[in-house]
């Protein structure tokens, strides 16, 4: 290791340690003064839009010159509006019920023991992203909201939105008399940190969840030697079937993708039943909204504009103006594709039929399967859940948006009248 890692991996580790300090705290604090930290952060953030607009304008200038995509300068861009929306985020957590001390379940076994199972903190997070710095404050929010201490470590592209931020979240813990150690973000660009949380931080950190790029995903469950929750692409497929609404299937359709083209519940390929009566007007709304299209045989035939889709194509999260178009043989050919093409994600059907609806819900393995709505709404707040930590695609603990619930873990409380064991 050379002395600049040596470095870095020593202020890591000495967040964590004052993070799991924090975190000690955190698990015995009423959820009263927690709630009440995070609305004065949200007062903060308010309070201090404008030099949190002033950062923002240096890291889109930054990352203007650099090149960065219309979509990732989108995740990155904040206005007012979208501030304003950052703290409401983190008043809707401070006023969502605390998990903590929740009674999972509970049994009393022949010999007498009354066992429960009760919800608790899971200790020191660490989140590791790119781009957008409004995470900066969905993420601080949830951990602290679920009794947890954060270890933020933003990208480089988003640097002085995500300390800007950060100052706004703090200054509400100091004025409720919470640690200001309970929410850190890492103040080095150094890849080096990453790979130093990623090894645990000298053994505090419990969770990593990474949120970005299929580049970082990936980096993070190969080498991280802690568990991960994160989910490495948004192969998201709307599937238009033959017993679809065309009014419905069109409005669905064109919002599922270009609402927003950048985040991960936008629709990434199209799939339509061969038999649907009239495919065009679905292929016309996305061309004329803006969205270029690629599609296989069937799909051209229809719309002479459609490009030849590259066998890589149907396997790519885009998160752009762009989506592949896939004809199919009804329900058996869209479920053979999304199970050969999905990435777990979300995805959708759109029909009249009901049992169609009920056989797409119970076969498709993803995280979230919606009928007849837009994959946008793959999303902690429009599930009700407040800001989500992200969509997690995995199968153990927690899966699809994941907010408070899935920041906890949970410990068994064993009360006996003096039973031992024969």
């Amino acid at each position: 290791m050379s002395s600049t890692a040596a470095t870095v991996a020593g202020t890591i580790a000495a967040m964590g340690r004052r993070a799991r300090a924090a975190a000690v705290v955190l698990a015995r604090t009423d959820p009263a003064q927690t709630a009440a930290a995070l609305t004065a952060a949200a007062a903060a953030i308010r309070a201090d839009t404008d030099a949190i607009l002033v950062a923002n304008a240096e890291d889109m200038a930054r990352a203007t010159a650099a090149g960065l995509s219309a979509a990732l300068l989108d995740r990155l861009r904040l206005d007012r509006d979208r501030i304003e929306g950052i703290a409401r985020g983190v008043e809707a957590v401070a006023a969502l019920p605390s998990p903590l001390g929740a009674l999972i379940d509970e049994s009393t076994r022949p010999n007498g023991l009354v066992l429960q199972r009760v919800r608790v903190p899971i200790g020191v997070i660490g989140i590791i992203y790119e781009s957008r710095p409004n995470v900066t404050a969905d993420a601080g929010a949830l951990c602290l909201r679920s009794g947890n201490a954060v270890i933020l470590r933003g990208g480089s592209d988003s640097t002085a939105s995500s300390a800007a931020i950060h100052r706004a979240m703090v200054s509400g813990l100091a004025a409720t008399g919470l640690p200001s150690d309970a929410i850190q973000i890492v103040p080095t660009p150094d890849r080096a940190a990453v790979g130093a949380m990623l090894a645990g931080a000298d053994g505090t950190i419990a969770l990593i969840v990474p949120r970005g790029g299929k580049g970082l995903v990936a980096r993070v469950q190969t080498e991280a030697r802690v568990p991960v929750l994160a989910h490495l692409d948004g192969i998201n497929h709307v599937y238009v079937d033959t017993a679809a609404d065309p009014d419905r299937a069109q409005a669905i359709v064109v919002n599922a993708k270009l609402r927003r083209t950048g985040i991960c519940g936008a629709m990434e390929t199209l799939l339509i039943d061969r038999a649907y009566s009239d495919p065009a007007p679905l292929l016309a709304a996305l061309i004329d909204g803006g969205c270029a299209l690629r599609g296989d045989a069937a799909a051209r035939a229809i719309d002479p504009r459609i490009a030849p889709a590259e066998a890589a194509d149907w396997d790519t999260e885009y998160l752009d103006a762009l989506c592949t178009v896939g004809i199919v043989d009804g329900i058996d050919g869209a479920l053979a594709h999304i199970a050969a093409h999905g990435s777990g994600h979300t995805e959708a059907i759109v029909t009249e039929d009901a049992a169609t609806a009920e056989r797409f819900l119970a076969e498709v393995d993803s995280a979230i399967v919606m009928v007849n709505a837009s994959t946008q709404f793959a999303d902690g707040g429009e599930f009700g859940l407040g800001a989500e930590i992200g969509i997690a695609t995995g199968r153990l603990h927690a899966r699809g948006p994941v907010a408070l619930e899935g920041l906890t873990t949970y410990k068994w409380l064993v009360r006996g009248t003096g039973q031992t064991r024969p």
